[in-house]
């Protein structure tokens, strides 16, 4: 359910010195705090990689961050260790998607839906230069969850809310259909 105005959002990489970070309010406070006060350290420090969705290249109508990540090998389902044929190693390569929200203003237009694609689209474009296998989530509460599971995330056994999608699956949604 996207309208008309959401057409013409964008996504662009942090800038303090342009995005209005102060006028960003989502439901969960933690969120709303890293923004303005953590987002643009971290970025300068190269520890997340933050994108904004901007309906005019000001105003932050949602944002999520990405890290690299490792996944312990022993963490992954079995049956998705066999089925890729991974390599024996201990960890594995992986990216992490550390935040993802929504403001308040745009509640109810999708905006969640574009985020979460945005950022599985961002993370399979760098897993063909920088090695990944998936995208890891770890959710705040069990709405989160329910909203990544939504999508085709799958939970990590023995850690609660922290969720994964394969970049295979990940390639499979932005494949576009023979014959298009």
């Amino acid at each position: 359910m996207v309208d008309q105005e959401n057409r013409k959002l964008r996504f662009e990489p942090l800038d303090k010195k342009v995005h209005d970070r102060a006028a960003f309010s989502c439901e969960h406070e933690a969120l709303n705090v890293y923004l303005k006060q953590t987002a643009s350290q971290e970025v300068q420090k190269r520890v997340a990689a933050v994108y904004v969705l901007t309906p005019d290249g000001k105003t932050i109508a949602g944002y999520y961050t990405l890290s690299q990540y490792t996944i312990e090998a022993g963490e992954l389902p079995d049956e998705a260790v066999q089925r890729l044929r991974l390599p024996r190693y201990d960890k594995l390569p992986a990216t992490l998607l550390g935040r993802l929200a929504r403001s308040k203003e745009f509640k109810g237009t999708g905006l969640g839906e574009i985020l979460l694609m945005g950022a599985l689209e961002k993370a399979l474009h760098h897993s063909r230069n920088i090695a990944s296998l998936a995208v890891v989530v770890d959710a705040k509460d069990e709405k989160a969850r329910s909203f990544y599971l939504s999508y085709g995330f799958v939970d990590l056994p023995d850690h609660p809310h922290r969720l994964f999608m394969l970049m295979q699956t990940i390639e499979q949604l932005f494949r576009e259909p023979p014959g298009q």
